[in-house]
C-alpha cells in the first residue's frame, strides 16, 4: 500500500523557564488509504502528533522531524501560506466536541458551505444543494430541516456528523479524527463510527483515528499505533492488538472491565522507567 503521510523522527518540544518538556520523541509512522488507530493516556502524546501533522502546535512549541510528508508536499519546510492549502482542503481534521468546534451564532448550514473552497463555489443555490447532499450522506433525516438550525439546537451525535460533513466539504485525502465519538452515548457511538467507515471506504480516505478506547480502535481500524510517555512503543495490525506484546500495552488490556469480569479489582498499570527510552 502507497503511503500518503511519511512522519519520520517526529518532535514536540517545550520549553519553559524550569525545563524542557518532550511532548512527542521521535515517533514515525506512515498512512496509506487505511484507517490508522492511535491509542494511550491523556498525555501521551496523541493529539500533539496530530496537530504537529497540520502544524497546528502552540507558538511556543518547537517542533522537527526527519521526515514530514504528505504525498508532494514537505510539510516540514512547509511556509504557513502553504498549509493553509493543506489544511481543510487535503486534509481535515475532526474535533473532539462539536459544541466547541461549532459557531454557535452560525446556521449549521452556512457553516457546512464555508468549508467548500473558493476556487469549487457555484451560485448560493448551488452550494445548498451540495451541502444537502452532504448532509443527507452522514446519514441525516430532513437535511433541510437541519440546515436552518444553529449548533446548540441539535444533539451530540447530529453535531458530530454535521462535523464530519463539514470536514468532507473539501473533498480531502486524509483525515484525522480526534477522539469524534467520547462525548456520544454507545448507540450513537458505533452509528457515527459505522458512517465514517462507509464515508472512508466510498472517498478512498486514509484516516488517523485517535481514542482512549481500545476495544473501539481494535474493530475499527486496520493497525494501531500505541503511545506512551511521546513515543510509539508498540505498532500492530487491529486484529492482532488483543496479542500485543510490550508490557504497556499488555497493561492496558488488563485493566479493560469485561462483561461477566470475575476480578476483585482491575489491576493497575505498573510503569517501567525503561520504557521511556526503549
Amino acid at each position: 500500500m502507497t503511503a500518503q503521510l511519511i512522519v519520520e523522527d517526529l518532535r514536540v518540544r517545550f520549553s519553559t523557564a524550569h525545563r524542557v518538556i518532550d511532548a512527542v520523541r521521535g515517533v514515525s509512522f506512515t498512512v496509506g488509504r487505511e484507517k490508522v488507530g492511535i491509542v494511550g493516556e491523556s498525555g501521551s502524546g496523541k493529539s500533539m502528533t496530530a496537530r504537529a501533522i497540520l502544524k497546528l502546535t502552540p507558538p511556543q512549541a518547537k517542533l522537527a522531524a526527519k521526515t514530514l510528508r504528505f504525498q508532494e508536499i514537505d510539510l516540514a519546510a512547509a511556509t504557513e501560506r502553504q498549509m493553509l492549502k493543506v489544511r481543510g482542503r487535503r486534509i481535515s481534521m475532526i474535533m473532539q466536541d462539536p459544541k466547541f468546534a461549532l459557531d454557535p451564532v452560525m446556521r449549521v448550514g452556512d457553516q457546512i458551505a464555508e468549508a467548500i473552497p473558493a476556487d469549487r463555489r457555484g451560485s448560493r443555490a448551488q452550494d445548498r444543494e451540495r451541502v444537502l447532499g452532504m448532509l443527507d450522506s452522514v446519514q441525516i433525516r430532513d437535511p433541510k430541516r437541519v440546515f436552518e438550525l444553529y449548533p446548540h439546537e441539535v444533539s451530540g451525535g447530529m453535531g458530530q456528523r454535521i462535523m464530519i460533513a463539514m470536514m468532507l466539504m473539501p473533498e480531502p485525502s486524509l483525515l484525522i479524527a480526534d477522539e469524534p465519538t467520547s462525548a456520544l452515548d454507545v448507540t450513537v457511538r458505533l452509528r457515527v463510527l459505522a458512517i465514517l467507515d462507509e464515508l472512508a471506504a466510498q472517498r478512498h480516505l486514509g484516516l488517523i483515528f485517535i481514542s482512549h478506547d481500545l476495544n473501539l480502535v481494535a474493530s475499527f481500524c486496520d493497525r494501531v499505533l500505541i503511545m506512551y510517555a511521546g513515543r510509539i512503543v508498540e505498532q500492530c495490525a487491529a486484529s492482532e492488538l488483543a496479542h500485543a506484546k510490550h508490557p504497556y500495552t499488555r497493561g492496558l488490556l488488563a485493566s479493560l472491565p469485561r462483561v461477566g469480569d470475575t476480578r476483585g479489582r482491575l489491576p493497575v498499570l505498573t510503569r517501567d522507567p525503561a520504557w521511556l527510552s526503549s
